[in-house]
């Protein structure tokens, strides 16, 4: 019988040893959280913190609502991570709609609490779809806010990358010079936006390279709970779906166990393919949600060790 190329490339991957067979391990990660607008949503949030904790992550990060709007949940939220778990916490801060003075205070809140990482970002516009307007006494950019933090105290600093280009940018280039201000400004290392496919990664840790930037970056992976939401989040940020991928969620609105499944399924392989690539940091967006983050951990070959970090009950 005579195969055709198709069927020899399947027949290869079906002989090909399993995908997570014996995967080392050796990764670190961290988990981005929001802070709770409810009781009941505190109780999942820290449900999910207690399951990730053993995992022994580099650290929790808390966002910032658009124009300083979840400013003292977002503080109340880190500082119990500082009171009740061995996880340092990373708490987002942003130049929106605030002076620098108002931007230092809560900086030097968060040092007084213990927190010696902050992701500094632009920040959106309280509107959506509004253009990012500097306050007249504020920071003028993410870069401009990692120097004043830098002033301020020795932070551990992130900011954002884009491995899609943020969607204010005018190229692919001009994206990347922004990143590198950042990174000359003090910053520790870049988180990116979340992507689907490793290429996209790959792609943009060789321009940046090309353009000098030696600081870590590290992938950003959105398990997709909901391809509704996944798909408007895509959009405000400027993420491409692949179309194969909206086609893997097509009639599973109604059998939210499949939708996990397939999920997980699909970040996982994301995962394993940067992992290849040399990838051994990944950050995951958990919308509050541990099992997603846990599983795809779990595939990775990692174990809660006997010193894990613990979450207080």
């Amino acid at each position: 019988m005579t195969l055709s190329v198709g069927q020899l490339e399947e027949a290869r991957r079906a002989l090909d040893g399993p995908l997570f067979a014996d995967v080392a391990g050796d990764v670190d990660v961290s988990f981005e959280f929001f802070p709770p607008k409810t009781e009941r949503m505190e109780t999942a949030m820290w449900e999910a913190l207690q399951t990730l904790a053993p995992l022994n992550p580099s650290f929790f990060s808390v966002t910032y609502g658009a124009g300083g709007t979840t400013r003292d949940r977002t503080h109340g939220t880190v500082a119990r991570i500082v009171r009740e778990t061995a996880v340092p916490p990373a708490a987002h801060l942003t130049c929106v709609e605030a002076s620098r003075d108002e931007v230092d205070a809560v900086a030097r809140e968060y040092w007084a609490a213990g927190v010696r990482h902050i992701v500094a970002l632009r920040g959106d516009p309280p509107t959506l779809g509004d253009r990012f307007v500097p306050h007249p006494e504020g920071y003028a950019s993410a870069a401009d806010l990692v120097a004043g933090l830098k002033r301020l105290h020795p932070f551990e600093i992130s900011v954002a990358a884009y491995p899609e280009t943020h969607p204010e940018a005018t190229c692919g280039n001009t994206d990347i010079d922004n990143l590198k201000r950042k990174l000359d400004a003090g910053a520790t290392r870049a988180l990116t936006q979340f992507f689907f496919e490793p290429e996209t990664f790959f792609r943009f840790r060789d321009r940046a390279a090309a353009a000098g930037i030696t600081a870590e970056i590290v992938p950003g992976i959105l398990p997709v709970s909901n391809f509704a939401q996944t798909q408007k989040f895509a959009g405000m940020c400027g993420a491409a779906i692949p179309a194969w991928m909206g086609r893997l969620f097509e009639g599973l609105d109604d059998h939210p166990a499949a939708r996990q499944l397939v999920a997980a399924t699909i970040a996982a392989e994301l995962c394993r393919k940067l992992y290849a690539g040399g990838v051994r940091h990944f950050h995951f967006y958990t919308l509050n949600r541990a099992e997603l983050s846990y599983a795809i951990c779990h595939l990775l070959g990692m174990r809660p060790g006997a010193d894990a970090a613990r979450v207080a009950a």
